[in-house]
């Protein structure tokens, strides 16, 4: 190649590649290096400079001016260096431009091979920057090739990795299929970036609202969370900054315009649009919509509610094999505890009756008790003396040996309970629970307040009830 010629290719290469200028000046003065290294040994004094004016690549040696010339590469004489430059003095350092054409071929290979891993090098780079700051996006690309389930699709610079566990269940391509995801990681390995593609994600989701919503582009609308079990169902909860904007209505668009194009997407997934609110509470009733909730119970250390539905809106709020309370859970960030207004109703009478079969516990005590939150003796069993003195007609012997006698009844509860178990084992339990993460919760609470509703409509993507009975 003639030098003249350099600064072009510079040119183009940094263009098609995407590479920056300095790196490939930079990659070519290494090289010119290790040519020169190659062709006069490690030990050579060498510097590589490139002018930006002419576009060529300068190779300058370097030798100290001494008086005995002991290494002949490194050193040159106060004679041959005056004739260089007539004012260099002893231990100056003297450069002289040196040809590379001088080089040979077998150090002209090792240059070209310098250049090759550098130029891999900075384009692993290049892609790695282009990709980093695109996490959340959502990219279009075409299925290369399914390695062990893994789906390789082709992102124009790079390839990205469609994992097994980020796949929607049902859903299969072929090669050359348009294929829609989530960039949700990139990762950088020594054979090059990966880039990692999600279409499992709840923010695959809440990017697709964001692309087909302009108030939420805009900012008047704003997706306060989702919950997904990917190809059945999902849940997302929306809010406005503008009272005059319903944040469900813009989301669900002009006949569902807008929710059916994300349905579309996600091959035909139901999308619950629930109203987010402020209020723990009215927030988990919107959620489980369309069940009509009678009253929620709620466990402020616990991070837990207990929610009671009327009998016929049970089935609807736990939904097909729990879906419907698991995807609330999930979205609300609470654990919810589902059941009907007759078991409700049942275990409190239960409670009640344990309390009046205390000593000293008549209707009126009972009364005060319940009025405090105590609604069973195993919840005197659990306070403490002071919280008891608190209540009227109570005081400490009273108190000490309410507390005695409620943690000797519930110990023979829970073992004529364990027995009976023993002998019929529970076909199963009308009631649902769901976790609002992995990791429960921790601690126990006393103090609980209620807080009723009458279940708030949500908007659906295929107009349907949530779940039918």
């Amino acid at each position: 190649m003639l030098i003249s010629e350099i600064k072009r290719v510079i040119e183009q290469v940094s263009r098609d590649k995407g590479i920056e200028r300095h790196v490939l000046i930079k990659a070519l003065e290494e090289a010119l290096k290790s040519a020169a290294r190659k062709k006069y040994g490690p030990k050579i004094d060498i510097e590589v400079q490139y002018s930006e004016e002419t576009g060529e690549l300068e190779v300058f040696q370097f030798k100290e001016v001494t008086e005995a010339v002991e290494e002949p590469m490194l050193q040159i004489s106060l004679e041959e260096g005056r004739k260089l430059d007539a004012e260099c003095e002893i231990g100056d350092s003297l450069g002289t431009k040196m040809d590379t054409a001088t080089f040979g071929r077998i150090a002209a290979q090792s240059a070209k091979q310098v250049i090759i891993q550098k130029l891999k090098d900075a384009e692993k780079d290049a892609v790695y920057t282009g990709f980093i700051d695109r996490r959340g996006e959502i990219i279009n690309g075409i299925v290369q090739r399914i390695d062990r389930g893994d789906i390789i699709v082709n992102l124009g610079q790079t390839e990205g990795v469609l994992p097994v566990r980020e796949q929607v269940p049902k859903e299969s391509y072929r090669r050359g299929d348009r294929i829609r995801a989530l960039i949700l990681e990139v990762l950088h390995e020594s054979r090059g970036p990966q880039v990692v593609l999600s279409r499992t994600h709840p923010s695959f989701l809440v990017t697709l609202f964001r692309t087909e919503v302009p108030e939420i582009s805009e900012g008047i609308v704003s997706i306060m969370g989702a919950s997904r079990e990917p190809g059945v169902r999902a849940k997302i909860a929306v809010a406005s900054s503008n009272s005059d904007i319903d944040p469900v209505g813009a989301c669900v668009g002009m006949k569902g315009s807008r929710v059916q194009n994300v349905v579309q997407e996600l091959r035909g997934e139901k999308i619950d649009i629930i109203p987010w609110h402020v209020d723990s509470a009215k927030f988990v009733c919107n959620s489980l919509a369309p069940a009509e909730i009678s009253r929620v119970i709620i466990d402020e250390d616990n991070k837990s509610m207990e929610v009671i539905v009327p009998d016929e809106f049970l089935s609807i709020a736990i939904g097909k094999k729990g879906q419907n309370v698991r995807l609330a859970s999930k979205l609300t960030g609470w654990h919810l505890d589902v059941k009907s207004e007759s078991i409700y109703n049942q275990a409190m009478q239960s409670g009640y009756n344990s309390l009046m079969a205390l000593p000293g516990v008549g209707i009126s005590l009972a009364d005060a008790l319940y009025e405090k939150g105590f609604y069973s003796a195993e919840e005197i069993g659990k306070a403490s003396v002071e919280d008891l003195l608190q209540i009227r007609g109570i005081d400490e012997p009273l108190a000490l040996s309410l507390i005695e006698a409620a943690k000797t009844a519930a110990e023979q509860a829970a073992a004529a309970e364990a027995a009976e178990a023993a002998e019929n084992p529970p076909a199963g339990e009308p009631d649902a629970t769901a976790e609002a993460a992995e990791n429960p919760p921790a601690g126990e609470s006393d103090e609980t307040r209620e807080a009723e509703s009458s279940g708030p409509a949500a908007a659906e993507a295929e107009g349907e009830p949530a779940d039918e009975a």
